[in-house]
């Protein structure tokens, strides 16, 4: 059934884009907010308790839906329900359009559209430098799609629609956290250990599909290079959970493209042809996903 639900969901995900702003759910970060002033009330709590208490806020209506309408219809309210939580856990933006308009912005040579487009991958600030923006897009890439697509259907096959929707909780948590914090930041408050404990729930649940993630890059792309990047020893003693992963997935993912200058070509020639090399490598290994989930399905190993 969730082999069933997991396909009509990714179908639905790659074709109806006019629904994705549905899947941004701005509504949720007043209530999020509230719970973040809640939190300052319990200063002396360490900030992971009320982090996962606004997570498990989220996702108890979740829960009860499926528990008192999912048996109903002989299953079929189940799928139903499972395609739907599937579909607003993933995202909430698809990686593949903002690659589509980072790569018309550099067509076009609009610079505005550029930065925004990079910006929105990158969910950060841009290097000036069009070397660096290229190389952090491509990084950005491998790391998004772990995020936004192969993380919520790890959780999605491995315990099911809820656990999907509460990966992407913490998801909606860390996000408001760090805007919130980088709003705050001049002010004394409790915005920086919120945020500080929102990253750790969120690099905790994350860290097991970045590392499968950081594995398929390999197989999807130049295994040698990637593999060796995969192995490679870093020294990440003062970075967080989150960090780690996501320097795992870009190292990797970067390793796994192995793209080189052509000196017949321009710098934004390179720059176009390494996202949409970084988007290619993300659906072969979406497809390669696909086949295995089906074969453990078909074996028993998943519901």
């Amino acid at each position: 059934m969730n082999l069933i639900a997991l396909l009509i969901g990714l179908v639905i995900e790659r074709l109806a884009t006019q629904l994705f702003h549905w899947r941004r759910m701005r509504w949720m970060d007043r209530l999020i907010d509230f719970g973040f002033r809640q939190a300052d009330r319990l200063a002396t709590w360490p900030a992971i308790i009320p982090v996962i208490l606004i997570g498990v806020v989220l996702v108890l209506p979740v829960f009860a839906v499926i528990w008192f309408l999912g048996s109903t219809l002989a299953g079929f309210t189940y799928l139903l329900l499972a395609v739907v939580v599937l579909f607003f856990s993933l995202g909430p933006r698809d990686i593949g359009e903002e690659v589509d308009e980072y790569c018309k912005g550099l067509e076009s040579d609009d610079a505005e559209q550029v930065h925004n487009a990079a910006k929105a991958i990158v969910e950060g600030d841009v290097p000036d430098d069009p070397e660096e923006r290229t190389t952090c897009v491509e990084a950005a890439v491998c790391v998004q799609a772990n995020n936004r697509l192969f993380a919520v259907v790890f959780w999605f096959v491995v315990l099911g629609p809820l656990a999907a929707w509460a990966y992407r909780a913490t998801d909606l948590i860390r996000r408001r956290a760090v805007f919130t914090a980088a709003r705050d930041e001049e002010k004394d408050g409790n915005s920086a250990r919120i945020r500080d404990a929102a990253e750790m729930l969120h690099g905790w649940v994350a860290w097991i599909p970045a590392r499968l993630t950081a594995v398929g890059y390999a197989a999807a792309g130049h295994m040698d290079d990637a593999l060796a990047a995969l192995r490679a020893p870093m020294d990440e003693k003062e970075v967080t959970t989150s960090e780690r992963s996501e320097n795992l997935l870009a190292r990797v993912g970067l390793a796994a493209l192995t793209l080189q200058s052509r000196p017949d070509e321009t710098p934004t020639e390179r720059a176009i042809r390494g996202a949409q090399a970084a988007n290619h490598l993300v659906f072969k290994l979406l497809l390669i996903w696909a086949v295995i989930i089906a074969a453990m399905t078909l074996y028993g190993f998943t519901q």
